[in-house]
């Protein structure tokens, strides 16, 4: 699992940062890649990657400003255009499905997909398959806003082949069984319950992605024992007021969320075009003081996110 940002400005293009835009690769997990918020010429943005669109199986649109939605219909189309065929869904507030079919029809736009649309209405479980669940809860904009947290289940212990061999039994299709955890009867009549036979599970990982927001308790929510948060950074060290009246976050305020919600790993973006160099560099060393392992990231950065060691009953 790795989180690579196509886009981590705020408002509008710059020369150093493209306007937002997320993707999750779940290459290893399931084959495929979530975009969080498509920014205009989020497209481009992927040329420059290894990314390929076909890939790409659902979107998770924050809210519908055009810094974070303008680059949806290019996006689409090209994807058909570069053999995507399988079904595509999008996930956001009311209004989504309204901008594409839209921006789709009027460009008399065809697609050689599917696309499935789930317009968000209340906060809670908007997708869940056997490896993952994605929740969505309000956040607090100018507009209907929401952030994202997505949720790895546990794998399965590993199987512990030597206490097989310590009870003589014999490796083959009855070891794919046990790894399953079924139960299983051996030629000699033996019943072997597979759960005895497999380590500790190891927790799945979290990643909150959040959208543009001031201060508010669903980000408590979505936050709480991540092992990344991704969270707006548009204002400064001092600029509260600014950003309450905005609609928008401080570095330092969402440093403090990391640190109250027991985060891993804080990774700032939406960063204003007021803040480039130096500047950007403040914002990391201002966030670093509340709370240290805090990053301050570039289009096109990569993070990895590693297995943490934890417990189960923290990870839900």
């Amino acid at each position: 699992m790795e989180i690579e940002f196509l886009g981590t400005g705020a408002g509008s293009p710059g020369k150093f940062r493209n306007v937002t835009s997320t993707a999750l690769r779940l290459l290893d997990e399931r084959n495929s890649v979530w975009l969080f918020d498509v920014g205009e010429a989020t497209q481009h943005q992927i040329l420059r990657t290894t990314l390929k669109p076909r890939k790409i199986d659902k979107i998770f649109i924050t809210h519908l400003h055009g810094d974070h939605i303008f680059g949806l219909p290019g996006l689409l189309s090209s994807r058909s255009f570069q053999g995507g065929e399988a079904p595509l869904t999008i996930y956001g507030p009311k209004g989504i499905r309204d901008f594409v079919e839209v921006s789709l029809r009027v460009s008399q736009t065809k697609l050689s997909y599917k696309i499935h649309y789930q317009e968000i209405a209340t906060d809670g479980l908007v997708f869940e398959d056997d490896k993952f669940k994605v929740y969505a809860h309000h956040l607090d904009h100018r507009i209907t806003c929401y952030g994202y947290r997505v949720v790895e289940k546990a794998h399965p212990g590993e199987l512990m082949v030597e206490k097989l061999r310590a009870a003589q039994v014999p490796s083959g299709p009855v070891y794919g069984q046990l790894k399953a955890g079924q139960t299983v009867t051996l030629p000699d009549g033996r019943t072997l319950n597979g759960q005895d036979f497999l380590g500790p599970s190891q927790p799945g990982r979290i990643v909150a992605i959040l959208g543009d927001t001031r201060q508010t308790p669903g980000e408590e929510k979505l936050a709480a024992n991540a092992d990344v948060l991704v969270h707006e950074s548009t204002f400064a060290k001092g600029e509260g007021k600014l950003a309450r009246a905005y609609y928008h976050s401080t570095n330092i305020q969402a440093a403090e969320l990391a640190k109250r919600a027991h985060v891993k790993l804080l990774l700032l973006n939406h960063i204003s075009a007021r803040y480039t160099g130096k500047l950007a560099n403040e914002l990391q060393h201002q966030a670093r003081e509340v709370f240290h392992n805090t990053r301050v990231v570039k289009d096109f950065d990569e993070v990895t996110v590693a297995f943490q060691k934890t417990t189960e009953a923290s990870r839900s």
